[in-house]
């Protein structure tokens, strides 16, 4: 949890019992503030539960009491967290692949931090797992790209290669076939080094940025991540730069063949004719590239620059995600930019900002989340009755007012010309690429706030993503539209994370949001997302979730959009979801879903309850009437046993998705808004009559 005040910093937090617990870090003026206002919330605590004990309630009264307790105990130590501009920004934890390629990029430009490698080298000790390699999330199964990337970034950092881990790790990846077996994007950085010939990555010719719209591959096809990621990649490509690596280290051990006389580099990964297809295609276009003018490939690369410059902000670097940002780096360092050029400075920065320093360890993040954050933060403090002209509801407010995206057309423009610009992004700053899930989840908390001081941003965000439904109905989290999935079989996409297409998670939020600000279920925007939610309901009544792990994800957030929009909490097909939510139900009253659920063969695997995941279940029981249920009660009860450190819950699991399959996401907020959000809305719910939901997440 990333709790900071500009101050030399303290911190309390506060036990049920009413203990003190050291949790975050405030200043003693605000440790101050924090423990009247908990004083006070107790003291209300109290009274309610005198008045309930008279109502009809009254076998619940001593029940809600405990749960208001929590409440306001969980809605201070939040409260606690915002920076001194008011806004909440929570750590983003990805596997050790973004740390191992921090490393790779001081090497790459030989300028390693000794205390920094030191740090980082250490995280990706304390990650590997008794099997030798390192997983994609906790407790995942061995991975043999992550183990690739973490051996080689160890022994960079001066690891000895016989010491009992590296050879742990070396063994279990030999018995996966070696690194030569690894994916796309762990090869091109064995090229990058001379690991590997340029021979093992497919062809991507620097002159796809030449090519026209209407030819059946083009950057605006695919998804703003992998655009971001391709540009500069078709650069490196083009150059062929080497890694200084002054001190010469490879990994030849790490091959069962040696790399140059592999010839099994390029698979057909999807199984599918069009991919076998698309892998003969390769060796024509090998051959082809080698071929192309000279003049023609110097044009390619000055359109990939033109391309990138006008992305690069200053704040977050290009796309604003680590894998973009890491390779413009090494792209704007291969053009001959001097280190001194602002381009470049800025890039590198950027890219430092990543890194989060403990006093053992150090990881680098994929980005940044504060709009996320901040806004599902607000949700939570204004579920939990904190006041919306209250200081913190206000200033948080006013920092996402600063950051709507007006003034920048971004990517999105390429499918909706003429849509005006609004909107926020994920990150700080990243203006080219709005997000739509970010968007709709802010609205709903300026709205929820104050809808008539913030009226102008609403309307304008909302006529944004009104404008962004795609033709089935569903909304993808950047483009419209976005849905050529033929391009999933070329020998590149490999990782399977080419496109953002609908998916019923973000769907959910932009019904949600227009539901609350009262667009009837007749509107056309919301009879076409609903249909686009009927037919991705999957057989067992669930939805996937794209962000999120995963269908307890996409089925919270389906169900709540329902509600609010006032569809009939009975229909079948709403029954049947809440029949696999109480089925997905743990002995210990919580849900827990791992992030191996998105391979079809183990979607059913139980795993551990978690904080974040039975918030979400809750939350969509509730929205489906099931307010007073067993299942409910359970649910609440987990959360009221586990433990709390100041305003997260223990939540030692991942649940977040980059990319299902290949990048999970730890977001630390998750285990303190969530839980919060959810033992509120089951106060507020159980202690009033009315089911429909005003608001929409």
């Amino acid at each position: 949890m990333t709790c900071s005040r500009r101050w030399p910093l303290i911190s309390l937090g506060f036990l049920r019992e009413g203990r003190l617990q050291v949790y975050a870090a405030c200043d003693p003026v605000t440790v101050a503030a924090i423990s009247t206002e908990l004083q006070a919330a107790r003291q209300e605590t109290r009274e309610m539960s005198v008045v309930n004990a008279n109502l009809d309630q009254a076998p619940s009264a001593d029940a809600l009491a405990a749960v208001d307790v929590l409440v306001a105990d969980a809605r201070v130590a939040l409260k606690a967290c915002p920076r001194s501009d008011g806004h909440w920004t929570f750590v983003l934890e990805a596997d050790v692949s973004i740390s191992a390629e921090y490393i790779f990029l001081q090497h790459f430009l030989d300028e390693v931090d000794a205390e920094e490698e030191r740090l980082v080298a250490r995280y990706l000790r304390a990650a590997q797992a008794p099997n030798g390699g390192w997983p994609l999330f906790a407790n995942g199964a061995f991975d043999l790209s992550a183990s690739v990337k973490a051996y080689y970034a160890l022994k960079l950092a001066g690891d000895d290669p016989e010491a009992p881990h590296m050879h742990r790790a070396r063994q279990a990846i030999l018995a996966h076939g070696g690194a030569a077996r690894s994916n796309v994007f762990t090869r091109f950085s064995l090229a990058l080094f001379g690991q590997v010939p340029w021979r093992a990555l497919p062809v991507m010719p620097a002159e796809i940025m030449l090519l026209p719209r209407w030819f059946p591959f083009h950057l605006s096809k695919v998804a703003y991540w992998s655009r971001t990621v391709i540009v500069p990649l078709l650069i490196l490509g083009a150059l062929r730069p080497r890694a200084r690596n002054v001190r010469r280290i490879g990994i030849p051990e790490l091959f069962t063949t040696p790399p140059d006389d592999e010839h099994g580099y390029i698979v057909n990964s999807t199984g599918t004719l069009l991919g076998r297809l698309l892998v003969w295609f390769d060796a024509l276009l090998r051959v082809a590239e080698r071929r192309s003018p000279r003049f023609l490939r110097q044009r390619a690369i000055r359109s990939a620059i033109e391309f990138m410059r006008p992305r690069l902000n200053r704040e977050e670097g290009l796309g604003g995600i680590f894998p973009a940002m890491a390779n413009a780096v090494m792209a704007l360092d291969s053009i001959g930019l001097p280190p001194g050029h602002p381009e470049l400075v800025d890039a590198k920065r950027a890219v430092k900002r990543l890194l989060v320093r403990r006093q053992d360890h150090a990881f680098c993040q994929p980005c940044l989340s504060p709009v996320w954050d901040t806004a599902l933060s607000l949700h939570a403090l204004l579920e939990a009755g904190e006041p919306a002209h209250g200081q913190t509801i206000v200033s948080a407010c006013d920092w996402l007012l600063e950051r709507e995206i007006t003034q920048v057309v971004g990517d999105w423009a390429s499918r909706r010309p003429g849509l005006p610009p609004s909107g926020w992004a994920f990150q700080y700053q990243n203006d080219h690429y709005t997000d739509v899930d970010d968007t709709a989840v802010v609205v709903m908390a300026l709205h929820r706030a104050d809808s008539h001081r913030h009226r102008g941003a609403i309307e304008r965000a909302t006529q944004w993503i009104l404008g962004m439904q795609s033709k089935n109905g569903g909304w993808g989290a950047f483009d419209a539209d976005n849905t050529h999935y033929r391009l999933k079989n070329i020998p590149f996409a490999d990782h399977g994370a080419l496109l953002d297409p609908p998916t019923a998670d973000v769907t959910a939020r932009c019904l949600g949001m227009l539901a609350q600000q009262g667009f009837e279920p007749t509107h056309p925007a919301i009879r076409r997302g609903i249909a686009f939610l009927e037919r991705e309901q999957e057989p067992d009544g669930s939805w996937f979730g794209r962000w999120g792990v995963n269908y307890l994800y996409g089925t919270w957030s389906v169900l709540i959009a329902l509600n609010a929009l006032g569809e009939d909490l009975r229909a079948p097909y709403v029954r049947k979801a809440v029949d696999w939510l109480i089925a997905r139900q743990g002995a210990d009253g919580g849900w827990g879903e791992g992030c191996a659920s998105y391979w079809r063969e183990r979607r059913f695997e139980a795993t551990e309850s978690t904080a974040s995941q039975t918030a979400w279940a809750l939350l969509g029981l509730m929205a489906a009437g099931e307010v007073e249920s067993e299942a409910v009660a359970r649910g609440v009860a987990y959360l009221q046993a586990l433990p709390r450190e100041g305003a997260n819950w223990h939540d030692a699991l991942w649940t977040g998705a980059g990319f299902p399959r290949i990048f999970y996401l730890k977001y630390h907020g998750y285990s303190a808004y969530f839980p919060l959000l959810a033992l509120a809305r089951y106060r507020n719910m159980m202690r009033g009559t009315e089911r429909r939901l005003r608001y929409g997440l």
